[in-house]
Protein backbone atom coordinates (compact mmCIF):
# COMPACT_ATOMS: atom_id res chain seq x y z
CA UNK A 1 0.00 0.00 0.00
CA UNK A 2 2.58 2.58 0.57
CA UNK A 3 4.94 1.41 -2.46
CA UNK A 4 1.62 2.36 -4.26
CA UNK A 5 0.97 5.52 -2.44
CA UNK A 6 4.76 6.51 -3.28
CA UNK A 7 4.32 5.58 -6.80
CA UNK A 8 1.70 8.28 -6.71
CA UNK A 9 2.98 10.67 -5.48
CA UNK A 10 5.94 10.62 -7.70
CA UNK A 11 3.78 10.44 -10.69
CA UNK A 12 2.08 13.46 -9.39
CA UNK A 13 5.17 15.32 -9.01
CA UNK A 14 6.51 14.71 -12.86
CA UNK A 15 3.53 15.81 -13.88
CA UNK A 16 3.75 18.97 -12.25
CA UNK A 17 6.83 19.29 -13.00
CA UNK A 18 5.96 18.89 -16.59
CA UNK A 19 3.27 21.42 -16.66
CA UNK A 20 5.68 23.82 -15.04
CA UNK A 21 8.64 23.27 -17.66
CA UNK A 22 5.86 23.70 -20.57
CA UNK A 23 4.37 26.90 -18.92
CA UNK A 24 8.01 28.25 -18.25
CA UNK A 25 8.61 27.65 -22.02
CA UNK A 26 5.67 29.49 -23.43
CA UNK A 27 6.50 32.15 -20.46
CA UNK A 28 9.86 32.85 -22.16
CA UNK A 29 8.58 32.47 -25.55
CA UNK A 30 5.96 35.09 -24.66
CA UNK A 31 8.72 37.40 -23.55
CA UNK A 32 10.37 36.84 -26.48
CA UNK A 33 7.61 37.52 -28.71
CA UNK A 34 6.88 40.83 -26.78
CA UNK A 35 10.10 42.17 -27.69
CA UNK A 36 10.66 41.74 -30.96
CA UNK A 37 7.59 43.33 -31.43
CA UNK A 38 9.09 45.86 -29.49
CA UNK A 39 11.88 46.08 -31.29
CA UNK A 40 10.32 46.28 -34.48
CA UNK A 41 8.58 48.90 -33.77
CA UNK A 42 11.44 51.13 -34.37
CA UNK A 43 10.88 53.46 -31.38
CA UNK A 44 13.38 56.27 -30.10
CA UNK A 45 15.12 55.64 -26.83
CA UNK A 46 14.91 59.81 -26.75
CA UNK A 47 11.18 60.85 -27.44
CA UNK A 48 9.76 57.52 -27.10
CA UNK A 49 7.77 57.71 -30.62
CA UNK A 50 8.57 55.74 -33.81
CA UNK A 51 11.88 56.08 -35.41
CA UNK A 52 13.73 54.95 -39.04
CA UNK A 53 16.74 54.76 -37.51
CA UNK A 54 16.69 54.36 -33.45
CA UNK A 55 19.48 51.97 -33.10
CA UNK A 56 21.69 54.68 -35.02
CA UNK A 57 23.80 57.01 -32.58
CA UNK A 58 22.50 61.05 -32.68
CA UNK A 59 24.67 63.95 -33.51
CA UNK A 60 24.46 66.72 -30.82
CA UNK A 61 25.27 69.81 -33.60
CA UNK A 62 25.92 73.14 -31.51
CA UNK A 63 23.62 76.48 -33.20
CA UNK A 64 23.61 79.53 -32.72
CA UNK A 65 20.92 81.77 -31.44
CA UNK A 66 22.08 85.63 -32.25
CA UNK A 67 19.21 87.61 -33.68
CA UNK A 68 20.99 87.77 -37.35
CA UNK A 69 20.64 83.75 -37.50
CA UNK A 70 16.67 83.34 -37.28
CA UNK A 71 15.55 81.18 -38.97
CA UNK A 72 17.68 78.40 -38.03
CA UNK A 73 17.51 75.70 -40.27
CA UNK A 74 16.90 72.12 -38.78
CA UNK A 75 15.45 73.20 -35.15
CA UNK A 76 12.58 71.64 -35.42
CA UNK A 77 14.00 68.29 -36.64
CA UNK A 78 15.92 67.60 -33.43
CA UNK A 79 14.67 64.97 -30.98
CA UNK A 80 16.02 66.97 -28.02
CA UNK A 81 17.69 70.61 -27.71
CA UNK A 82 19.68 71.96 -24.76
CA UNK A 83 19.45 75.68 -24.21
CA UNK A 84 22.22 76.78 -21.68
CA UNK A 85 23.66 80.51 -20.84
CA UNK A 86 26.99 80.58 -22.69
CA UNK A 87 27.62 84.33 -20.24
CA UNK A 88 25.99 84.63 -17.48
CA UNK A 89 22.48 86.33 -17.66
CA UNK A 90 23.58 86.87 -21.03
CA UNK A 91 23.90 84.86 -24.45
CA UNK A 92 22.38 82.03 -24.55
CA UNK A 93 23.50 78.62 -26.89
CA UNK A 94 21.35 75.88 -28.74
CA UNK A 95 22.59 71.77 -28.71
CA UNK A 96 20.31 70.59 -30.72
CA UNK A 97 20.29 66.43 -31.05
CA UNK A 98 19.40 65.12 -34.12
CA UNK A 99 18.69 61.10 -34.97
CA UNK A 100 15.46 60.62 -36.35
CA UNK A 101 14.48 63.03 -38.56
CA UNK A 102 17.50 64.05 -40.89
CA UNK A 103 17.78 67.55 -41.74
CA UNK A 104 18.75 68.92 -45.41
CA UNK A 105 20.47 71.67 -44.44
CA UNK A 106 20.94 72.72 -39.98
CA UNK A 107 22.33 76.06 -38.85
CA UNK A 108 24.21 77.97 -38.78
CA UNK A 109 27.03 76.29 -36.75
CA UNK A 110 28.47 77.65 -33.25
CA UNK A 111 31.80 76.88 -31.53
CA UNK A 112 31.41 74.22 -28.70
CA UNK A 113 31.29 75.10 -25.09
CA UNK A 114 32.91 72.46 -22.26
CA UNK A 115 29.65 72.74 -20.36
CA UNK A 116 27.76 70.72 -23.51
CA UNK A 117 30.33 68.36 -23.68
CA UNK A 118 28.95 66.10 -20.86
CA UNK A 119 25.57 66.67 -21.73
CA UNK A 120 26.31 65.13 -25.13
CA UNK A 121 28.50 62.38 -23.61
CA UNK A 122 25.46 61.22 -21.63
CA UNK A 123 23.16 61.05 -24.71
CA UNK A 124 26.09 59.16 -26.29
CA UNK A 125 26.03 61.41 -29.47
CA UNK A 126 28.66 62.41 -31.65
CA UNK A 127 29.57 66.70 -30.88
CA UNK A 128 29.74 68.81 -33.83
CA UNK A 129 30.56 72.28 -33.74
CA UNK A 130 32.92 74.91 -35.33
CA UNK A 131 35.58 75.52 -33.27
CA UNK A 132 35.47 76.38 -29.74
CA UNK A 133 36.73 77.79 -26.42
CA UNK A 134 40.23 76.49 -25.62
CA UNK A 135 37.77 75.23 -22.21
CA UNK A 136 35.88 72.72 -25.09
CA UNK A 137 38.96 72.37 -27.43
CA UNK A 138 41.48 71.45 -24.70
CA UNK A 139 38.92 68.37 -23.78
CA UNK A 140 37.53 67.44 -27.41
CA UNK A 141 41.75 67.37 -28.71
CA UNK A 142 42.56 65.35 -25.94
CA UNK A 143 39.69 62.80 -27.53
CA UNK A 144 37.01 62.52 -24.36
CA UNK A 145 34.72 62.03 -27.14
CA UNK A 146 33.48 61.93 -30.33
CA UNK A 147 33.51 65.02 -32.16
CA UNK A 148 33.56 66.38 -35.64
CA UNK A 149 35.16 70.04 -36.24
CA UNK A 150 34.85 72.21 -38.59
CA UNK A 151 37.90 74.21 -38.60
CA UNK A 152 39.12 70.65 -39.72
CA UNK A 153 35.94 69.44 -41.98
CA UNK A 154 36.94 65.66 -42.45
CA UNK A 155 34.92 65.00 -45.49
CA UNK A 156 33.57 68.24 -46.34
CA UNK A 157 30.98 67.74 -43.34
CA UNK A 158 30.39 71.72 -43.40
CA UNK A 159 30.07 74.51 -45.86
CA UNK A 160 29.64 77.93 -45.58
CA UNK A 161 26.80 79.98 -47.31
CA UNK A 162 28.43 83.09 -49.48
CA UNK A 163 25.26 85.10 -49.35
CA UNK A 164 25.37 84.98 -45.32
CA UNK A 165 28.27 86.90 -43.56
CA UNK A 166 30.39 85.49 -40.80
CA UNK A 167 30.27 83.63 -38.91
CA UNK A 168 27.21 82.78 -39.34
CA UNK A 169 27.58 81.45 -42.60
CA UNK A 170 28.47 77.46 -41.41
CA UNK A 171 26.12 74.65 -42.33
CA UNK A 172 25.71 71.15 -42.36
CA UNK A 173 23.55 68.63 -42.99
CA UNK A 174 22.73 65.15 -41.60
CA UNK A 175 24.07 63.16 -43.94
CA UNK A 176 27.24 65.07 -44.25
CA UNK A 177 27.40 64.40 -41.02
CA UNK A 178 26.86 60.64 -41.15
CA UNK A 179 29.26 60.49 -44.31
CA UNK A 180 31.95 61.94 -42.07
CA UNK A 181 31.55 59.71 -39.06
CA UNK A 182 31.41 56.84 -41.02
CA UNK A 183 34.91 57.40 -42.80
CA UNK A 184 35.66 58.43 -39.36
CA UNK A 185 35.51 55.75 -37.93
CA UNK A 186 33.53 56.53 -35.27
CA UNK A 187 30.90 53.72 -33.74
CA UNK A 188 27.74 54.62 -35.04
CA UNK A 189 25.84 52.03 -33.09
CA UNK A 190 23.50 53.99 -30.44
CA UNK A 191 23.82 52.57 -27.02
CA UNK A 192 21.80 55.64 -24.99
CA UNK A 193 19.49 53.88 -22.68
CA UNK A 194 17.12 56.17 -23.18
CA UNK A 195 14.51 58.42 -21.25
CA UNK A 196 11.05 56.74 -19.86
CA UNK A 197 7.59 57.80 -21.77
CA UNK A 198 4.25 57.75 -20.58
CA UNK A 199 1.48 55.44 -22.40
CA UNK A 200 -1.39 56.92 -22.79
CA UNK A 201 -0.65 60.95 -22.15
CA UNK A 202 -3.82 63.35 -21.69
CA UNK A 203 -3.84 67.18 -21.67
CA UNK A 204 -4.36 68.54 -18.05
CA UNK A 205 -5.23 72.29 -19.45
CA UNK A 206 -7.16 73.94 -21.95
CA UNK A 207 -3.73 75.70 -22.77
CA UNK A 208 -1.51 78.45 -21.08
CA UNK A 209 1.85 79.86 -20.91
CA UNK A 210 4.95 78.93 -19.67
CA UNK A 211 8.23 82.04 -19.31
CA UNK A 212 11.52 81.48 -19.40
CA UNK A 213 13.39 84.16 -18.06
CA UNK A 214 16.41 84.51 -19.77
CA UNK A 215 17.83 87.76 -20.06
CA UNK A 216 16.75 90.83 -22.72
CA UNK A 217 16.15 89.42 -26.88
CA UNK A 218 17.09 85.89 -25.09
CA UNK A 219 13.36 85.24 -23.26
CA UNK A 220 11.53 82.81 -23.84
CA UNK A 221 7.89 81.44 -23.45
CA UNK A 222 5.83 78.61 -24.64
CA UNK A 223 2.33 78.73 -25.48
CA UNK A 224 0.62 75.67 -24.57
CA UNK A 225 -1.83 74.13 -27.30
CA UNK A 226 -4.26 70.78 -25.79
CA UNK A 227 -5.35 69.90 -29.05
CA UNK A 228 -2.05 68.92 -29.97
CA UNK A 229 -0.48 68.42 -26.34
CA UNK A 230 2.18 70.83 -27.32
CA UNK A 231 4.02 73.86 -26.56
CA UNK A 232 5.33 76.32 -29.06
CA UNK A 233 7.99 78.43 -28.88
CA UNK A 234 8.63 82.25 -28.91
CA UNK A 235 12.23 83.63 -28.23
CA UNK A 236 11.99 87.56 -27.88
CA UNK A 237 8.14 87.76 -28.25
CA UNK A 238 8.80 86.23 -31.98
CA UNK A 239 7.84 82.76 -33.14
CA UNK A 240 10.25 80.40 -33.48
CA UNK A 241 10.01 79.38 -36.96
CA UNK A 242 12.26 76.47 -38.66
CA UNK A 243 14.35 77.65 -41.94
CA UNK A 244 13.50 74.17 -43.33
CA UNK A 245 9.69 74.01 -43.13
CA UNK A 246 8.49 77.69 -42.35
CA UNK A 247 6.99 76.17 -39.35
CA UNK A 248 6.76 77.18 -35.79
CA UNK A 249 8.73 75.18 -33.19
CA UNK A 250 7.10 72.92 -30.83
CA UNK A 251 8.02 70.15 -28.07
CA UNK A 252 6.44 67.48 -26.16
CA UNK A 253 8.08 68.26 -23.20
CA UNK A 254 10.06 71.09 -21.71
CA UNK A 255 12.33 70.28 -18.99
CA UNK A 256 13.65 73.19 -16.68
CA UNK A 257 17.18 72.46 -15.02
CA UNK A 258 18.49 74.99 -13.00
CA UNK A 259 22.20 75.25 -12.18
CA UNK A 260 24.41 77.78 -11.00
CA UNK A 261 26.84 79.58 -13.22
CA UNK A 262 29.91 82.08 -12.87
CA UNK A 263 31.90 83.74 -15.45
CA UNK A 264 35.53 82.26 -16.04
CA UNK A 265 38.61 84.23 -17.72
CA UNK A 266 37.05 87.27 -18.19
CA UNK A 267 33.44 88.40 -20.04
CA UNK A 268 33.24 85.83 -22.66
CA UNK A 269 33.04 82.53 -21.23
CA UNK A 270 31.35 80.65 -18.49
CA UNK A 271 31.15 77.55 -16.13
CA UNK A 272 27.78 75.97 -15.45
CA UNK A 273 27.43 73.07 -12.98
CA UNK A 274 25.60 70.92 -15.22
CA UNK A 275 26.92 67.95 -12.84
CA UNK A 276 25.58 66.74 -9.99
CA UNK A 277 22.38 67.32 -8.96
CA UNK A 278 19.69 70.97 -8.56
CA UNK A 279 16.47 71.49 -8.76
CA UNK A 280 13.76 70.49 -12.13
CA UNK A 281 10.87 71.46 -13.45
CA UNK A 282 9.43 69.14 -15.91
CA UNK A 283 6.28 71.01 -18.24
CA UNK A 284 4.58 68.44 -20.33
CA UNK A 285 0.16 67.54 -20.81
CA UNK A 286 -0.57 71.13 -19.43
CA UNK A 287 1.12 70.34 -16.10
CA UNK A 288 3.89 71.39 -13.64
CA UNK A 289 6.04 68.74 -12.15
CA UNK A 290 8.23 69.55 -9.27
CA UNK A 291 11.37 67.61 -8.95
CA UNK A 292 15.60 67.45 -9.40
CA UNK A 293 18.19 66.57 -11.75
CA UNK A 294 20.86 64.23 -11.59
CA UNK A 295 24.13 63.77 -13.43
CA UNK A 296 26.74 61.72 -11.70
CA UNK A 297 30.22 61.79 -12.58
CA UNK A 298 32.86 64.11 -14.19
CA UNK A 299 32.99 64.36 -18.18
CA UNK A 300 31.45 61.06 -17.84
CA UNK A 301 28.97 59.50 -20.07
CA UNK A 302 26.52 59.17 -17.39
CA UNK A 303 22.85 59.74 -18.40
CA UNK A 304 21.06 63.56 -16.83
CA UNK A 305 17.79 61.67 -14.70
CA UNK A 306 15.16 63.83 -14.56
CA UNK A 307 13.65 62.34 -11.02
CA UNK A 308 10.56 63.11 -8.54
CA UNK A 309 10.90 64.19 -4.87
CA UNK A 310 10.68 60.04 -3.97
CA UNK A 311 13.98 59.72 -6.80
CA UNK A 312 12.08 57.82 -9.29
CA UNK A 313 12.15 58.93 -12.84
CA UNK A 314 9.65 61.07 -14.45
CA UNK A 315 8.10 59.52 -17.45
CA UNK A 316 8.09 61.40 -20.45
CA UNK A 317 5.23 62.60 -23.24
CA UNK A 318 6.51 60.65 -26.03
CA UNK A 319 7.57 63.08 -28.04
CA UNK A 320 10.13 65.96 -28.69
CA UNK A 321 12.19 67.70 -25.52
CA UNK A 322 13.56 70.69 -24.98
CA UNK A 323 16.18 71.22 -21.55
CA UNK A 324 16.25 74.67 -20.45
CA UNK A 325 19.22 75.62 -18.48
CA UNK A 326 19.06 78.22 -16.20
CA UNK A 327 20.15 80.12 -13.53
CA UNK A 328 18.49 79.36 -10.22
CA UNK A 329 17.04 83.08 -9.68
CA UNK A 330 15.38 83.18 -13.17
CA UNK A 331 11.67 83.65 -13.08
CA UNK A 332 10.16 80.67 -14.49
CA UNK A 333 6.30 80.85 -14.74
CA UNK A 334 3.17 79.02 -15.59
CA UNK A 335 0.03 80.31 -16.54
CA UNK A 336 -2.34 77.56 -16.70
CA UNK A 337 -5.38 78.69 -18.62
CA UNK A 338 -8.26 77.70 -16.55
Amino acid sequence: MKKKKTIIIIIVLIIIASLIFINSGRSVDIDNKEQKEQNSENISPITGTKCPTPEQRPFAVMLAIDSKTRPLSGISQADIVVEMPVITDSITRLMAVYNCQKPEEIGSIRSARHDYIPLAMGLDAIYCHWGGSHFALDKLDNNIMDNIDALKNPYNAYYRKNNIDPPHNGFTSYQRLLNAAEKIGYRTENKFEGYPHLKDPKAKAKGGTLIIGYKGKYRVHYEYDSETNTYLRWRNDQREIDKNTYEQVSTSVVAVMKAESRQIEGPDYNDVDVEGSGEAIIYQNGEEIKGYWKKQGKDTNTKLYFLNPQGEEIKFTPGKIWIQIVEPHYEIKWQPQQ
